[in-house]
């Protein structure tokens, strides 16, 4: 394995399994095409930072009647420290028309003839048991809320899809050396549940939500205003006590002045 410094462009192609993101990795020693499965976790754009390369090798594939050859390089790793957007020249190297890895056929795979599995004799399917309403309910228990139940099937499905990643905190890392269709899953997933990738700790943060932003300022805002008000109130009081006082010691100061004339 060999650490280098380097330039990797990424584009992003709309294909037919959804998007999926093709590499090239310019360094000191050429020029590498890039399609391992970390890079389906970043925007298209290009990368600085070094890489750790396990492997350099041809690759052929075909695709449309024709054969492709290019020199693939095997990342274990990358650090990135900063990213930039592709230039016109950048992007048109990297062909729109890029195979995704998922469908690349190898050019000399020869097909197997798999071995003819014994016939299964037909089972009948199991009746679906009916969700419980508020009529056939066990006694004593409410119904389940409907809301309730998208919920717990949303954790559920998620619970599966992360695997062992599941719970998800606030930072989460994935595993990139799953299958890569479920790599691609877990980061739509995450950018659905409001998180975003930090491309230079290679981790998912989550966001903060504009509703809590805002929830907290209105709250920080009515503290203001209460606080304001109080110390109005305190201050009308206390200008009202000092008149209040002023008043009294003038009508004893009166009284006294009376006093001493009569005498």
């Amino acid at each position: 394995m060999i650490n280098i410094p380097g330039q990797l462009a990424i584009r992003t192609i709309n294909g037919r399994n959804g998007e999926f993101n093709v590499g090239k990795l310019s360094t000191s020693i050429g020029e590498f095409v890039i399609k391992d499965a970390l890079l389906d976790q970043h925007i298209e754009g290009k990368y600085r930072g070094d890489f750790a390369i396990t492997e350099i090798r041809p690759s052929y594939y075909t695709t449309g009647g024709r054969l492709v050859v290019e020199i693939r390089a095997k990342l274990d790793s990358m650090t990135l420290d900063d990213v930039d957007n592709l230039s016109d020249e950048e992007a048109e190297r990297l062909s729109g028309n890029e195979v995704d890895p998922l469908d690349e056929v190898p050019a000399i795979q020869q097909p197997t003839a798999a071995p003819a599995a014994p016939p299964k004799s037909p089972q009948k399917p199991k009746p679906l048991r009916p969700a419980a309403t508020g009529d056939d309910a066990p006694f004593g228990m409410d119904p389940p809320a409907p809301a309730k139940q998208a919920a717990t099937l949303d954790t559920d499905a998620d619970a599966e899809l992360f695997g062992t990643v599941w719970p998800l905190g606030e930072i989460v890392k994935l595993d990139t050396t799953v299958d890569r269709k479920r790599l691609r899953q877990q980061c739509v997933r995450l950018g659905a549940l409001g998180y975003e990738l930090d491309f230079k700790k290679q981790v998912w943060t989550r966001k903060a939500c504009p509703l809590h932003v805002g929830a907290k300022a209105g709250v920080n805002q009515s503290l203001d205003d209460d606080y304001e008000r109080r110390t109005a109130a305190r201050s009308a009081t206390t200008t009202c006590s000092t008149h209040q006082a002023i008043s009294a010691m003038a009508v004893s100061a009166a009284a006294i002045g009376v006093a001493l004339s009569t005498n």
